[in-house]
């Protein structure tokens, strides 16, 4: 069964607190160790240039978002976790779609529409602080999505339409120049759960309400004690109904656990008891996750290394594809129209899969060179159909289609993807 891709972006932008962790951290670390998902996660820092000039901000930001993700278990490993700015492929796929995107599609994003209507509503010109890159953005979010084919990106119902409009300009770019963009699809991130602040609205920072994810233990404990409760006094029954203290509780708690804090809510815990309950509860879980991010902190380079080594990984998938887009367009040695005039190819000094079955009952495939070199083995199929379909992807994605498809066929020692690209570009071409 080939793994569903799935791509989110982080904007580097501010000190990550617990409504960041329980509303997308967590859970996004959690759905990325599951099977048959390929997860590619990334630190959108070109996005956060349109709202960050402040190099110094964006850079503390980056490794501060970057050392959170870690900390919280995700495994670079396992996962494909880069920096955008590493990627020179995707603005350089920016420009290809936008020169296939209409003016009046971005004209109608939310996030321009918004600056329109607070200029209007300030009196001042239409487009005062709108910059091109606020315009574009969603060319670039695009990009982001459709270098990799992402099947699914996880977003809040407000992200919807920049998911839409990536589709909009996969097809714009389709239909010029083939088939070339899988069409993602937005997952709408319904359940994802909302912390109240310490003054019972939304955890925000822009209202200034929010408790730091790796803030110390003291100043963990002082601001929970200083969350909004009501006055009545220990003894009292309290209800859980709106109360901000036992809806964070809750988001860190066992069931158990919360069904017991309910229990002493109808008992009538003192709020300063409750509140001790909570840091404890909070302190337990984010306690190790602390002491990484302190580390990771303190040896930013241990953070770049990694970062490296995602980005290594990105553009093994970037940089094929990239140069498939980028020949599809037209940007081609000048020789190769000649060269497409001549005489057909003759197949038998081209790259070649072949089919067949072992004694064990399964079916495998393989890819050789023109010398019958080994450069790509599958592992066994079920049906002959399915090493079908697993080479038909091959031939139309190039080695793009190596990330999905790595438990399936793999590349034969001391053979660089380079080559198996190019092997499979010389099939294409010869079709």
């Amino acid at each position: 069964m080939n793994s569903v891709r799935v791509l989110t972006g982080i904007k580097p932008s501010g000190t990550p607190h617990l409504g960041n962790y329980v509303g997308a951290i967590r859970p996004t670390v959690r759905a990325s160790r599951q099977s048959g998902v390929n997860s590619f996660l990334f630190l959108a820092d070109y996005h956060a240039l349109i709202t960050t000039q402040d190099p110094t901000r964006l850079q503390r930001s980056t490794l501060e978002i970057a050392a959170t993700w870690i900390a919280c278990g995700l495994d670079p490993e396992r996962v494909t976790f880069y920096r955008q700015s590493d990627i020179p492929e995707i603005p350089e796929l920016t420009w290809f779609l936008a020169c296939v995107c209409g003016k009046g599609l971005l004209n109608r994003a939310h996030a321009y529409k918004a600056m329109l209507d607070k200029n209007a509503a300030a009196g001042n010109e239409p487009d005062d602080g709108v910059s091109t890159g606020l315009f574009i953005y969603p060319v670039l979010m695009a990009a982001d999505i459709l270098m990799f084919n992402a099947h699914q990106v996880p977003v809040g119902r407000d992200q919807v339409q920049h998911i839409e409009m990536a589709r909009d300009m996969a097809s714009s770019f389709n239909h010029l120049y083939g088939d070339y963009f899988t069409l993602p699809e937005a997952v709408i991130e319904e359940s994802v759960a909302t912390l109240p602040g310490l003054d019972g609205r939304k955890m925000s920072k822009s209202y200034d309400n929010v408790i730091p994810l790796f803030a110390p233990p003291d100043q963990l404990r002082k601001l929970i004690m200083g969350i909004v409760t009501d006055s009545k006094a220990p003894g009292e029954a309290k209800s859980t109904e709106g109360s901000a203290l036992f809806q964070i509780y809750q988001a860190f708690a066992t069931p158990e656990e919360t069904a017991a804090m309910a229990l002493a809510y109808a008992d009538g815990i003192s709020w300063g008891d409750a509140k001790q309950k909570l840091f404890e509860r909070i302190d337990g879980e984010v306690a190790p996750m602390r002491a990484t991010y302190d580390e990771l902190m303190a040896h930013p380079d241990r953070v770049e290394d990694l970062l490296q080594v995602g980005a290594a990984k990105a553009r093994a998938v970037a940089t094929p594809f990239a140069a498939r887009v980028r020949h599809a367009a037209g940007f081609r040695a000048l020789q190769a129209q000649l060269a497409e005039k001549k005489a057909p190819v003759d197949k038998t000094t081209l790259p070649a899969f072949k089919q067949y079955r072992e004694s064990d009952g399964l079916f495998y495939f393989k890819l050789t060179d023109a010398r019958g070199r080994l450069l790509l083995q599958s592992q066994g199929f079920e049906a002959p159909k399915q090493a079908g379909q697993a080479i038909a992807r091959l031939k139309a994605e190039g080695y793009a289609a190596c990330m999905d498809l790595h438990a399936q066929a793999q590349g034969a020692a001391g053979v660089s993807s380079t080559e198996i690209e190019a092997a499979l570009q010389a099939l294409r071409n010869a079709e």
